[in-house]
């Protein structure tokens, strides 16, 4: 299989009709192998417009979707960026490739193994991305203030541990989600210690088990 002409493929038939227009996201699409960061049984799979199922409740969310959000975070070469549940690392190397500084936050170390050997193969500049181990709703307080904080995933609100890790006039990006309800990707911005999102546009992601709250014990 052509996987760089796949890649262009998706591109032209999937992110450019979605009004994905920044040259430096979908020249990173072209140019990172998303097809590295999923099981080797799925790479036939891996440009097809669809989330795959990575095991343990996670995905690789589509490129159409990971593409709006990017676009909708609108990073700047130099900016410090935190990606959350970041997976295999495919939404960090994308970043990376832009030019951002990535902290790429993962607690699944079957994933972040996966993630090594694309990331080597992706030729990132130096010192742009950087591996962290840890949980999720917690962040990476070590690292921060970030300017921009994506979250890969559908999550039910924005836990305040990840709204004090944005420096002044931060962003934030992700699915909003509550249950039984539609999503949305929102931006996020802290201006004056404050904190407040909008919508952005519509989409249905895959709910993050680390943000999904779990089921209490009922006393007799």
């Amino acid at each position: 299989m052509d996987f760089a002409e796949a890649r262009k493929r998706m591109v032209d038939g999937q992110v450019r009709p979605n009004r994905v227009t920044d040259p430096r996201i979908l020249l990173a699409l072209l140019e990172v192998p998303r097809e590295l960061f999923v099981p080797q049984a799925l790479r036939v799979r891996a440009l097809a417009d669809e989330d795959l199922a990575l095991g343990n409740g996670r995905v690789l969310l589509q490129p159409m979707t990971i593409a709006r959000m990017l676009q909708l975070a609108a990073p700047r070469p130099g900016e410090r960026v935190l990606v959350v549940s970041a997976g295999t690392g495919y939404g960090a190397a994308l970043l990376a490739h832009i030019g951002a500084q990535v902290v790429a936050l993962e607690d699944d170390p079957v994933l972040a193994d996966l993630g090594s050997t694309a990331i080597a193969a992706c030729h990132l500049p130096p010192g742009s991305f950087r591996r962290e181990a840890g949980l999720a709703t917690a962040g990476f307080p070590a690292g921060a203030p970030f300017d921009l904080i994506l979250v890969e995933g559908a999550i039910p609100a924005v836990p305040p541990a990840l709204v004090e890790q944005l420096a002044e006039g931060g962003r934030l990006v992700t699915i909003r989600q509550p249950p039984g309800r539609v999503g949305a990707a929102i931006l996020g911005r802290r201006v004056g210690g404050s904190f407040s999102a909008v919508e952005a546009f519509d989409v249905q992601g895959t709910p993050l088990p680390a943000f999904t709250p779990r089921p209490g014990f009922l006393l007799a």
